[in-house]
């Protein structure tokens, strides 16, 4: 009678727990199980000219796709790598001339690119002054300030000046001595007579009358592999499901973009730019959607490859050219096509 008495006492108690333990085993199983698997992503800089990555995530692309996305920004392609290499994070998004640096030097664990996001330069030269007869010829025997060597912001830069005849190391002088997001603020204080900047800088610049876009490097330099995501060979062979799953929310996020106006999207990638006001994110979304800055899918062509260890070669920064099948694999962006 006591027992009875004791079991029919305990028995809401009991279930409760047993309720609470299946729940925990449960979110567990989703977790370790593959509905949610955890990814971190290592961002070059955070940069309304990445706007189709911004809307797989603020869409739920991801999220819809199993993944649980932890974004952290590298500040700098060589940072973003060292993160890659050393484990600490899962997938780089950057330069994919930093996946060729790797594999020259010798790298075990080759750095793959597996989906292109941007098709042109993002950055813009910015002058003192408009200037709207403004050619690239202007800038013989002036101060420019340049980004760091060996990065893509820079060797676009100085490719353009080779189209236009003119000689980096000769003809003008660069400062590369200035820290990556800081060439704005040095401008602004007096610095060179013209900047290379991304955007929000450049519209900030404008906005403050401390500068005035004049020319882009986007538009000047043609079509370019500027950035592209990419992850150690081994965990692309253990991961292929967190990979496709990966590339088939960025297929949805260019997607979107190609389909939407530039109001709508800045409206949605609003959430990553909380200090930046929506006016200006559409009118910087609007300038990269004018100049076709993003593809309409993630597949990194052959031909676009070739054209980046051109870039390399001319910059003096390529010891060899590694084959295409080497640093790139296009089944993920191929089947997030289709």
């Amino acid at each position: 009678m006591s027992f009875q008495f004791r079991f029919k006492k305990t028995l809401p108690l009991l279930l409760l727990i047993l309720s609470f333990s299946v729940t925990i085993l449960s979110g567990c199983g989703k977790t370790d199980g593959g509905a949610n698997k955890k990814v971190v992503l290592n961002e070059v800089a955070h940069s309304i000219f990445y706007a189709p990555m911004y809307v797989a995530i603020e869409e739920g692309y991801f999220r819809d796709s199993g993944i649980d996305l932890e974004l952290v920004t590298g500040f700098g392609a060589d940072k973003t790598m060292t993160a890659v290499l050393s484990g600490e994070a899962d997938i780089g998004f950057m330069g994919p001339e930093t996946t060729v640096y790797t594999y020259n030097e010798g790298a075990s664990d080759v750095v793959v690119n597996f989906a292109q996001l941007t098709q042109r330069a993002g950055n813009f030269l910015v002058a003192r002054e408009p200037d709207d007869d403004f050619t690239w010829s202007d800038l013989k025997g002036k101060n420019v300030l340049g980004g760091r060597a060996g990065g893509m912001p820079e060797m676009v830069f100085e490719f353009v000046l080779r189209k236009n005849n003119l000689d980096p190391a000769t003809d003008l002088f660069i400062d590369q001595n200035i820290d990556f997001g800081s060439t704005a603020a040095a401008f602004s204080g007096g610095q060179g007579d013209y900047t290379v900047e991304f955007e929000p800088s450049a519209t900030a610049l404008e906005n403050e009358n401390a500068g005035y876009v004049i020319a882009s490097l986007g538009v000047d330099s043609g079509y370019v592999p500027y950035t592209a995501f990419s992850a150690k060979e081994s965990y692309i062979e253990k991961n292929p499901d967190i990979i496709q799953s990966f590339t088939d929310a960025l297929q949805k996020g260019m997607q979107y973009v190609k389909e939407h106006t530039s109001e709508e999207i800045a409206a949605v990638i609003a959430p990553q730019f909380q200090d930046t006001d929506l006016s200006t994110i559409t009118s910087i979304v609007d300038r990269y959607q004018k100049q076709d800055t993003w593809k309409t899918d993630v597949i990194f062509t052959d031909s676009a490859y070739e054209l980046l260890l051109d870039i390399l070669e001319e910059s003096g920064q390529l010891s060899s050219r590694p084959e295409y099948e080497k640093l790139i694999d296009t089944q993920f962006a191929e089947n997030a096509v289709k």
